[in-house]
């Protein structure tokens, strides 16, 4: 069960979620298809990321535990948890992937904004953050550092613990909301998804959304002929191009190993502004659904989720993150498609975040300056 004390905090995080259909979007494209999303934009923390903030800092508070550790991407994560730290009494040091923190200045102002201390990472707070800097002193970092920094910072000290934003199962399972929300508003609207379409880095939003219907799959009580689309970047394809091994989660192999789909613990992926899907590996459970073919995967180029979400924003006025564009351009091509085979189909994707905070990506793809981030090019 969910502790009422979360259960009440979700609330203000604008949890129930709407889900909402695209009919400008629908209009635009001139196809058959109808598309929905889950705003979880719509959250005062700007993405889904409070869902497992809450459980977590809950439960740490509840252990006695007075600080907190943790790694973030582009930022959404860790400013949950500051956010959600605050709340109950705890104090959170957030290491930012370099990359995304000099990209995302304002980040750092939230983060310090909600009582949290954060810094560039690698960085000279940690050993292994030194190490990094000194090979690598132009580095731009990656989330397998970052957490090899938080890891390190709470590994020494016992009254420190150290806290996830995605990968691991009680990540997938605070997440699972989201798709628990949407089974019953497809249900109040008579919903029936042919496609429903995420993007992945770790894996928790993809699985927030996808698993309690798979699940539902899988027991013969819905969802017989939904499939269940994946969408990575191009600049870490862990799912489509990685490898199902044993890996650790970080770069320094403070972690356990995790069966999962992986392009190296020490892989760097290319510094591209959805910086919340940079990252070398994928939930072992998210992995273990594409291995056995529950789901599949697609990547693409960031200029080619840019496009995507400049089109959102020009027809249904929603500036998307980085991330959730790669599911907005899964759902547009599956759209696309059901126009050039002349079929109807209904399309559900979750918008996991608004990227208010990620301008300085539209603004290199406006003028020409975005760069491809294809891992081959």
């Amino acid at each position: 069960d969910i502790p009422e004390e979360v259960r009440d905090n979700l609330i203000y995080l604008n949890r129930p979620a709407p889900l909402q259909r695209a009919y400008r979007l629908e209009k635009y494209l001139k196809t058959p298809a109808k598309i929905y999303f889950k705003r979880e934009d719509m959250s005062p923390l700007g993405s889904h990321k409070g869902n497992t903030a809450q459980a977590q800092a809950y439960y740490n508070a509840e252990a006695g535990v007075h600080t907190l550790t943790t790694e973030t991407g582009a930022g959404q994560w860790g400013t949950a948890l500051a956010m959600v730290s605050n709340l109950y009494g705890l104090d959170t040091t957030v290491f930012m992937v370099k990359g995304s923190y000099m990209a995302k200045p304002l980040r750092k102002t939230i983060i310090n904004t909600y009582g949290a201390k954060i810094y560039a990472s690698p960085s000279e707070y940690t050993e292994f953050g030194r190490m990094v800097l000194k090979e690598h002193p132009e580095t731009s970092g990656s989330l397998g550092i970052a957490i090899s920094e938080a890891c390190e910072m709470a590994a020494k000290d016992p009254e420190i613990c150290y806290s996830l934003g995605s990968v691991l199962n009680h990540v997938m399972l605070h997440q699972t909301v989201i798709g628990q929300e949407t089974i019953k508003q497809m249900a109040i609207g008579e919903i029936e998804p042919d496609y429903v379409v995420a993007c992945t880095g770790g894996g928790s939003n993809f699985a927030g959304m996808t698993f309690p219907m798979i699940g539902k799959k899988i027991r013969g009580e819905g969802f017989k002929n939904t499939k269940f689309v994946a969408v990575e970047p191009k600049a870490a394809p862990s799912l489509t191009e990685g490898e199902f091994k044993y890996d650790f989660g970080d770069t320094a192999g403070f972690t356990p190993l995790l069966m999962m789909y992986t392009l190296g613990s020490e892989f760097i992926p290319s510094a591209i502004h959805a910086g919340g899907l940079r990252y070398h590996g994928m939930s072992p459970l998210v992995s273990a659904a594409y291995d056995t073919g529950l789901i599949s995967a697609r990547s693409y180029d960031q200029t080619q989720t840019f496009e995507a979400g400049l089109l959102m924003a020009r027809t249904e006025g929603i500036i998307p993150a980085p991330e959730s564009c790669h599911a907005l351009k899964g759902a547009i091509d599956l759209a696309l498609e059901a126009k050039e085979k002349n079929e109807e189909r209904t399309i559900v994707f979750c918008l996991s975040g608004h990227g208010l905070l990620d301008l300085y990506g539209y603004e290199q793809y406006m003028d020409g300056t975005l760069k491809s981030s294809d891992i081959h090019s």
